[in-house]
């Protein structure tokens, strides 16, 4: 998959992504809220419960802080930081 690279050459792409484990989430949409980039937003996928799920509607905004799943009263949702490789490496 190519990315976009800005004017110094440095990538430009997700930091980071979501990890939701569905059948534990009960839409309460703390991870929303205190998302500081407001990559997070309330989907129209329901779990088996019937709640609303949280989904990851900017990507590219997500720099996988985990202040979603610091926030998440049933530990559903956490953010993990990906890795990028140096030029040069």
């Amino acid at each position: 998959m190519a990315t976009a690279t800005d004017s110094e050459g440095s990538e430009k792409g997700p930091k980071g992504k979501v990890i939701l484990t569905e059948a534990r989430c009960k839409g309460c949409s703390y991870c929303i809220e205190f998302c500081p980039t407001h990559a997070l937003a309330l989907g129209t996928r329901l779990n088996y419960k019937g709640y609303r799920l949280p989904e990851l509607a900017h990507p590219e905004k997500c720099n996988g802080c985990d202040l979603c799943g610091l926030y998440c009263p049933d530990f559903a949702i956490f953010g993990v930081r990906l890795g990028r490789e140096k030029k040069g490496e």
